[in-house]
This record gives C-alpha cells, sequence and structure tokens, in this order.
C-alpha cells in the first residue's frame, strides 16, 4: 500500500503541466500559481493537520515527547510554504514558455542536483562518487534540453529552440524545491511529525498567497474548464497528492521512494507527447534519456548510509 501511494501522488503531481495546458486559454502562470496554492494550501493544511492529530493521539506511552513549536521552527515551516508558493508559477512559467515535456522534466531533473548541492553547502559532508556521477548526467541533460529545445505543441519555444525565460522558470522551481528539501529534513530529524511539516507547508503558502489574489485576474474561474483546473490542481495534485506522498513515505525506504517518484517526470512527459502532441527536437530526446539516467543514478545513491529515512518534499 505504502508503494501505490507513492506511485498515486507521482502520478497526481505528473499531471499538473497537462492540466494547465488543457485549461482556459486566458490564464497566466502567476494567476494559475495564486490559485493552485490558496486552493491545494489550505485543503493541505486540514487534511494533514487532521492526520497529524491522529499521529498524535496514536503516540507511544514510551516515546519521546514531541517538540515544542518555537521560533525557530515556526520560521522554517513557513519557509517552506514561502518555496511551495515561489515554485507554482515558476513551474507553470518554464511550462508554459517550453511546453510540458520540457519544463516538468527541466524543473524535477534539475531540483535533486540543487537539492544535493545545498545539502552539501549546509553540511560541508562530501557527495558520494554516485551522486557526482549523477549531477553529472543531470547537468549535461538539462544543458541538451536547452541547446535542443523542441517543437512543443502550444510553448512560446515551439520554433525549435528552448526559450530561455522558461528555462529560468523551470530551474527557479527546481531551486525552490531544493529549499524545501533541505528545510524539510531538517524539521523531520529534529523529530517532527511528517504531517505536522506539510500541514504547516500548506498554511503558510495557503497565507502568502491569499493577498496576491486582487492582483491576479482569475476571471477564467467563472468558466467550467477553469474551475475545474484550479480544483484539480489545489485538491487533486497538492492536497490529496501529498497526503498521499507523505503516509507512503513512512513505510519506505528512501531508495524506493525516489524510484517511485520517477513516475512523476515520466508521467507528465508521456501525457505532453500524447495528449497534448508535443514534438521534441533528436538533442532534447537524448536531453531527456541523460537526464533519466542522471535521475535513476541519484534514486539508487540513496542507498547511502547518511540518507536512512526518507522525508517529504514537493514534486
Amino acid at each position: 500500500m505504502h508503494v501505490l501511494a507513492v506511485l498515486a501522488a507521482a502520478v497526481l503531481f505528473g499531471t499538473t503541466g497537462t492540466s494547465q495546458a488543457l485549461g482556459p486559454g486566458d490564464t497566466t502562470p502567476l494567476s494559475i500559481g495564486v490559485m493552485r496554492m490558496v486552493i491545494g494550501g489550505t485543503g493541505l493544511a486540514l487534511l494533514a493537520g487532521v492526520l497529524a492529530r491522529r499521529h498524535a493521539r496514536r503516540r507511544p506511552v514510551d516515546a519521546p515527547p514531541p517538540p515544542r513549536l518555537r521560533t525557530r521552527p515556526l520560521l522554517l515551516m513557513t519557509v517552506t510554504g514561502v518555496c511551495l508558493a515561489l515554485y507554482q508559477p515558476l513551474f507553470f512559467l518554464g511550462t508554459e514558455r517550453n511546453g510540458v515535456a520540457v519544463g516538468t522534466v527541466v524543473a524535477l531533473g534539475s531540483a535533486p542536483v540543487m537539492a544535493g548541492l545545498l545539502e552539501w553547502l549546509l553540511t560541508r559532508r562530501l557527495p558520494t562518487a554516485t551522486w557526482a556521477l549523477a549531477t553529472g548526467a543531470a547537468t549535461v541533460g538539462v544543458l541538451l534540453l536547452g541547446i535542443g529545445g523542441g517543437d512543443v505543441g502550444g510553448g512560446v519555444g515551439g520554433s525549435g529552440g528552448t526559450d530561455a525565460v522558461g528555462l529560468l522558470g523551470s530551474l527557479g522551481a527546481a531551486a525552490s524545491f531544493a529549499v524545501i528539501a533541505n528545510v524539510q529534513r531538517r524539521l523531520l530529524d529534529s523529530g517532527w511529525d511528517p504531517f505536522t511539516v506539510v500541514a504547516g507547508m500548506g498554511a503558510s503558502a495557503a497565507l502568502v498567497s491569499f493577498p496576491a489574489l486582487p492582483f491576479v485576474d482569475v476571471s477564467w474561474l467563472g468558466e467550467p474548464v477553469g474551475l475545474a483546473m484550479a480544483l484539480w490542481l489545489g485538491l487533486g495534485t497538492i492536497s490529496i497528492a501529498y497526503v498521499l506522498f507523505t503516509w507512503g513515505l513512512g513505510g519506505l525506504t528512501a531508495a524506493t521512494a525516489a524510484t517511485l517518484t520517477l513516475g512523476e517526470p515520466l508521467t507528465a512527459a508521456i501525457l505532453g507527447l500524447t495528449l497534448l502532441g508535443e514534438r521534441l527536437s533528436a538533442l532534447a530526446v537524448v536531453g531527456l534519456v541523460v537526464l533519466g539516467i542522471g535521475l535513476a543514478l541519484l534514486a539508487r545513491g540513496s542507498r547511502a548510509p547518511r540518507d536512512p529515512r526518507p522525508f517529504a518534499v514537493e514534486g
């Protein structure tokens, strides 16, 4: 069941870019990102909050007391929420400019590399040889995608080259994810319940997104397809997906969880190439393959002893 939960979450995450592409034509990356976080962040806070309270009631009597909510952990949870809110428009900017296949794979393929680099900067632990090889492969894959681009249907870069602004958006989303991963790991290593951590992330993401509502055009919500897209992106790919992901991680090793999350870019690429009719140049296809090899090596490298427990992160 844990395997199915993480795999289902990865598939839900992977539908994000396609949902945007199939939505109304008058949307913007910022308006979609804001609505996704207002709906999804609120739903995630409520769902994860209920599960966190259930965990607390079932806590063994002889278990160590849970950590107290002091200023530092509260600030860290707020940081994850702010980064999750920033991730949304950056991610949608990348998929809007370069198509779902390229935009999603660049964001998700770069994120583990950036997360590993940030962890090294914070902890000064030297990366393993496997991690270094995976980092090199993923970096080459991203570079090939940037150079080769693709004939992405509906994207600005449809002439055969990847749009630079879209590429920066995808890389910015990856950087936001890297911060979330490292901050959440620190919180979980401090003894915080995983559902409490993601509930705090969802609540803070919704709170920082609410003030932006008056400044973005969300008139597309009046269309049935627009409302359906917003509800799916918020409840399906944030609230439900994160609850499934967090619960599933509790019963899996890090290596297994990392391998299962490769279903996210795979889902996005398949949907982009089939449902949306996106086309990739030969060089971009090579880039996707090399990037996939890097991701597989990262999953294999997660068996290292210094990463004994899985932890909840965004896709």
